[in-house]
């Protein structure tokens, strides 16, 4: 077999269990849970998770959607998110190869991809992904081939600076909240990994996003939703990762 393919099924396994952690940080971050205790319980009817029924993407087909102990369904989201990591990180090998490039960009994906989740389902952006992701963005720096660590401070001033200024403005103006301190603490996490052009591209393309399908949504059908901005915030830096660069440079030459 292939060498490149063998690595990519690696990569896809890892993937796939990395989803599975997101999943337990989706359902307990927002609500101040610990991700360590207690074990992985059926949250219909609390029974223990055995460890043959935990393993990503396999169990949940085995188990055709549905609790060992209770019958309950189990949310298609966990699945979902499982695969979503498996496909990450693969796709982005198939980009940048066996590098530091693929160690940081995968990290940036899995961080928006629990953010946007958790965002989706609970209207809420965890410290625990945000603020840990600053970390993580300040300290892969350092690493070879990627932003410098001037970048990745000066992405992560303007990224919280910006929405920052944004809430404040926000706030004068009709007397109150308009931006989520979750939202301001993400976009720090944004640019701290991939600089201030990122933190730009990502706002342009989160706030056409969101505009375009919620305008459609709040308007047109009178719904009058909240917008989970950090769900099309994590959309505009997933595009940044992949293309960015090479889409800023396409626009230009239009010019």
């Amino acid at each position: 077999m292939d060498t490149q393919l063998i690595t990519a099924i690696f990569l896809g396994i890892l993937g796939a269990m990395v989803g599975s952690f997101l999943n337990v940080c989706i359902y307990r971050l927002p609500e101040g849970g610990s991700i360590v205790f207690p074990a992985s319980r059926c949250l219909r009817c609390g029974a223990p998770i055995r460890w043959y029924d935990n393993i990503p993407l396999a169990s949940f087909i085995i188990l055709r959607g549905k609790c060992r102990t209770c019958g309950g369904p189990i949310s298609l989201q966990y699945p979902l998110v499982e695969a979503a990591g498996a496909m990450l990180i693969v796709i982005v090998y198939f980009k940048v190869g066996l590098s530091f490039d693929l160690l940081e960009d995968t990290t940036l994906l899995f961080i928006l991809l629990g953010i946007a989740v958790s965002d989706a389902r609970s209207y809420t952006i965890p410290d625990g992904f945000s603020l840990s992701g600053i970390a993580l963005g300040l300290l892969l720096c350092f690493l070879p081939g990627g932003i410098t660590p001037l970048e990745s401070v000066a992405g992560l001033l303007v990224g919280g600076g910006s929405l920052y200024l944004v809430a404040l403005l926000g706030e004068y103006i009709f007397k109150k909240e308009a931006m989520g301190g979750g939202d301001v603490k993400m976009l720090a996490m944004i640019g701290a990994f991939l600089g201030w052009p990122g933190v730009l591209f990502t706002l342009f393309v989160g706030s056409l996003a969101g505009s375009l399908i919620f305008g459609w949504i709040n308007f047109v059908l009178r719904k009058n939703k909240l917008v989970p901005f950090g769900v099309f915030l994590a959309i505009g830096a997933g595009i940044y990762t992949f293309a960015g660069p090479e889409l800023i440079a396409w626009y230009l030459s239009l010019f």
